[in-house]
């Protein structure tokens, strides 16, 4: 049986009295080891990056399309960002851009049918990828992390310290 090399964390793992900060770099550790998993899977098997796979995953649960504020808003990163993904995806024939009927100043975004065709195998791919990530814990942990991770959603929502501009 192959030994399985633990994952390195930002601290030995110890909660104390900085618990707080412990258990969000643990949280980070996880999120950072899954991203970073995703990255590479995506462009060894697929060639395709993290962004451009999120950028079809929202046009792809908005058949109607979506406007390029819309889809920076879905996916809380800045328009520009946005805009690069969105032009490689249409270079490549995965999206459509047309002009809103509605809006002069908009265009909305959508999904052709070569990159609904493309993104349905790469959903399956992430799919079965987060399933043999999270495959060692049971179906009762995982519930329980999610119904904890909602709770710290909800706990994120209602802080309204001071941002930093």
């Amino acid at each position: 049986m192959t030994k399985v090399a633990p994952i390195r964390e930002k601290h030995d793992g110890a909660l104390d009295d900085r618990g707080n900060v412990r258990l969000w770099l643990r949280m980070l550790t996880c999120t950072t080891v899954i991203e970073k998993r995703l990255k590479r899977r995506f462009s060894d098997q697929h060639g395709i990056t993290l962004p451009r796979f999120d950028v079809m995953a929202a046009l792809d649960r908005h058949p109607e399309g979506m406007t390029m504020g819309q889809l920076s808003a879905a996916l809380l990163v800045s328009n520009g960002n946005v805009t690069g993904v969105v032009q490689t995806l249409a270079r490549d024939r995965y999206v459509s851009i047309a002009p809103s009927p509605s809006d002069g100043r908009a265009s909305i975004v959508r999904l052709t049918q070569e990159g609904r065709d493309c993104f349905a195998g790469l959903a399956d791919a992430h799919h079965d990828w987060i399933d043999a990530m999270l495959a060692g814990l049971t179906r009762d942990q995982r519930t329980t992390l999610y119904d904890l991770l909602g709770a710290l959603k909800d706990s994120l929502a209602a802080d309204h310290g001071k941002e930093e501009a």
